[in-house]
């Protein structure tokens, strides 16, 4: 009877960049067009756990969830129009589901910002609190092969071990056609590896509301906040659309156009433009791209190259402003793309 009632505690170790990775992918060039909502993530875990061990899932519990990312420092993200709103949000949307937060500063390696540290970080962690707190079993989302001796210690614990995974195409802000796929050594390792993409992509399981929830559900209407100003007075009305605080930091940030920082600083900006910024209107839109009018040729431009606008609210016309800048063949595209408003 105890053992039939024996609880089974997970933790689970967010690889951060990597989450918005892939999030961004589903939010800009899949079909779904939305972000991967962090409840429904934890509830999905909570199932598939109970499935793989042959448990109630009522006894399947989260009991810790970390989340490790590189961030720009303050004077960065100021720079970045919203980033810092952005920043701070999703860090509620993480406190609210009991997520607990790591950063570390992104630093700057031959012209590219880079997280240095934070794989270390989140393994060291991670093993420590499986033998602190005796996880059954330690999910990570990750596809990076680097993860493979932390999954061998963490099975001498006694720890099983899933890792959830996305394998997916799509095209960079340089236009390149790129390619995520998880480590196969890191699958081999694992005692439950779930190809996430498989069981999105599955048409039959489009009425399975485990699944549906994986996404941020998209509103008409966009939410509104409570702001308190400086002298502490607050003004605004607060949460709207009958949705919970979570929900409601979701739906805002399915929004945010978050930058991958290996990639987005790779662009050289043409500096000899007497005239600097660019006015044009928006030609065609793709998944995640679009293409500017701009004779004699049409300029690319990538979803990560806007800048307080949301890719998914762009529309053929539309009016914006742009800089020149060219991708590592040396061909001019769109960056710092800024829709034009009435």
């Amino acid at each position: 009877m105890l053992a039939a009632s024996r609880l089974t505690r997970i933790g689970v170790f967010y690889d951060g960049n990597y989450f918005l990775h892939v999030s961004n992918y589903y939010n800009y060039s899949h079909e779904r067009r939305s972000r991967i909502s962090i409840s429904g993530l934890h509830a999905f875990i909570r199932r598939q756990v109970a499935e793989e061990e042959g448990v109630n899932e009522r006894l399947c519990q989260i009991v810790d969830a970390h989340y490790f990312r590189g961030r720009l420092n303050a004077h960065e993200a100021n720079q970045r129009g919203n980033q810092l709103f952005y920043d701070r949000l999703f860090d509620d949307i993480l406190m609210s589901e009991g997520v607990v937060t790591h950063y570390l500063p992104v630093k700057t390696y031959q012209g590219y910002r880079q997280e240095k540290g934070i794989d270390v970080w989140l393994a060291l962690e991670a093993f420590e609190l499986a033998q602190y707190k005796k996880f059954d079993v330690v999910v990570l989302i990750t596809s990076d092969g680097d993860y493979v001796p932390l999954i061998r210690k963490l099975n001498t614990l006694g720890s099983r071990i899933m890792v959830l995974s996305w394998d997916f195409e799509f095209l960079n802000e340089q236009g390149e056609k790129q390619v995520t796929r998880t480590s196969q050594d890191l699958l081999e390792e694992v005692s439950y590896p779930v190809g996430m993409h498989g069981l999105i992509d599955d048409r039959s399981r489009r009425n399975d509301m485990v699944i549906q929830n994986l996404f941020v559900k998209q509103q008409t209407a966009r939410p509104t906040f409570t702001a308190i100003a400086a002298n502490g007075s607050s003004y605004g009305n607060g949460f709207t659309n009958g949705l919970s605080a979570g929900d409601e930091y979701e739906t805002a940030y399915s929004s945010l156009d978050e930058p991958n920082y290996n990639l987005a600083d790779g662009l050289n900006l043409v500096d000899d433009d007497p005239e600097g910024r660019k006015i044009s209107t928006i030609r065609s839109l793709k998944t995640g791209y679009g293409f500017v009018n701009y004779p004699p040729n049409n300029l690319f431009f990538h979803y990560t190259s806007l800048i307080d606008t949301d890719f998914n609210e762009l529309q053929i016309d539309d009016e914006i402003e742009f800089t020149i800048g060219q991708n590592a063949e040396g061909k001019d595209i769109a960056v710092d793309v800024r829709l034009l408003r009435s």
